[in-house]
């Protein structure tokens, strides 16, 4: 008996071995959902910086978020420097913006907008560009020159945040924010001088990019990646401008007849058949714009009835193109309601969209253009569709619709290529 209340008191004064920690209690209301989560650890953490740690440090695990959540997030993004915030923070997420971001029409941030140095006739490698973005006025950014050549160069079009220019033997594509500078091979005919338009049909890091130029007389094609050009004849008119809508691009010439590129099995133009309203027919009007909105492709036209040439203002029209309809028709739209667009005079410059414009401090059924003058706080103004354009306003960004073609490289919108998954 006595030997067998010595055993049982020595049980009890055995101290606990330091290799056997006691477990804390689980918390009662934890689930058994949870307490799988809690016992995987994510591989890696990522912080706000964008280092690496280790699990123990107390960062939250975001390396490992799905892409449908990232792309959630990205959704709400409302400026161009809150997306480079965003990729910045993590690789992964670096990653779902650069591969998987979705159609760049469908961003609710506006592109930036580009104010180049236009001192010098010639390009050379001292210019400096400026960037900003309109959602953040006081961060601007300054870019390096858009190109160095011994010849003066002609600015072709402005496509997947890359400047398009030309010289008497090349081509050259310079990033807009980067100042990076790619060649393509060498022209192989006399035709480069009468070359006036180009245009990229995917990013340029796409496996089908392609490089389009058009001349008087031929289109010329380089598929990115190849050492040579395919030369197609066209004869029509020239062409205005193109966009990019739904996988096809659509050109209007400067008789304002809409056309679809078809790249298979070889680089060819055809007429899309359209209906034009009546309203559209009437007074006089500049060259209209093609905007890709959403899933509409529209018309902004600036019409200016014959009372009003002297001193009075024109008028912002905007027409969605009717496909259900055959053949399809412009229809007129009276607001643009929850809408943006931004344009500029020289239409072989990129044309944007932007929906709830009132997240970044703009303002919908607005149309956003860029000034040439240095009397205004901003180097752009809105105007309401369906509103008065200014007397001054219209002078000065409107004035020379006719000969843009033919002009030297201006202020525009763009946005940058990493935007269109671009991974730098």
């Amino acid at each position: 008996m006595a030997g067998s209340r010595r055993r049982r008191r020595r049980r009890r004064a055995r101290p606990q071995q330091a290799d056997e920690p006691s477990p804390p209690p689980a918390p009662a209301s934890l689930s058994s959902r949870e307490v799988a989560v809690a016992a995987r650890p994510s591989k890696k953490i990522c912080d706000a910086s964008g280092s690496v740690s280790s699990p123990s440090s107390g960062s939250h695990a975001w390396e490992n978020l799905l892409d449908s959540l990232l792309h959630q997030i990205i959704s709400l993004i409302s400026s161009f420097h809150d997306l480079l915030a965003f990729r910045g923070t993590c690789h992964s997420w670096h990653h779902a913006a650069a591969s998987s971001f979705p159609s760049v029409y469908t961003f609710s941030f506006p592109p930036l907008h580009l104010k180049p140095d236009v001192s010098q006739e010639s390009y050379n490698s001292d210019r400096k560009s400026q960037l900003v973005d309109p959602a953040k006025k006081s961060l601007s950014h300054r870019c390096s020159a858009p190109g160095i050549t011994l010849h003066p160069m002609r600015y072709l079009g402005c496509s997947y945040g890359y400047l398009i220019f030309s010289d008497r033997r090349h081509c050259h594509l310079v990033d807009v924010y980067t100042g990076t500078k790619v060649k393509p091979p060498k022209f192989q005919s006399e035709c480069n001088t009468l070359i006036y338009l180009g245009i990229l049909t995917a990013p340029l890091n796409s496996t089908n990019s392609r490089l389009i130029l058009f001349s008087r007389i031929s289109m010329l094609q380089w598929q990115v990646g190849t050492n040579s050009w395919t030369e197609h004849p066209h004869v029509g008119e020239l062409i205005h401008q193109i966009v990019l809508f739904k996988g096809q691009m659509f050109a209007m010439d400067f008789v304002q007849r809409l056309h679809t590129i078809h790249i298979a099995p070889e680089l060819s133009m055809q007429e899309v058949a359209v209906m034009w309203e009546q309203s559209m027919l009437v007074g006089l009007h500049s060259k209209p714009w093609l905007v890709v909105c959403g899933d509409m492709l529209l018309l902004v036209d600036l019409s200016v009835s014959m009372d009003q040439l002297f001193g009075f203002p024109g008028t912002f029209q905007v027409f969605r193109l009717d496909f259900s309809v055959e053949p399809a028709k412009w229809v007129k739209m009276d607001k643009l309601d929850n809408w943006a667009l931004f344009l500029t005079n020289d239409r072989r410059n990129p044309t944007f969209s932007c929906m709830n414009p009132e997240r970044w401090g703009g303002k919908s059924n607005y149309i956003y253009v860029p000034t040439k003058s240095e009397d205004f706080d901003e180097p752009w103004t809105a105007i309401e569709v369906e509103q008065p354009v200014p007397s001054s306003t219209h002078r000065m960004s409107f004035s020379s619709a006719a000969t843009a073609h033919c002009s030297p490289l201006n202020s525009l919108w763009v946005l940058p290529s990493l935007v269109y998954g671009v991974d730098q």
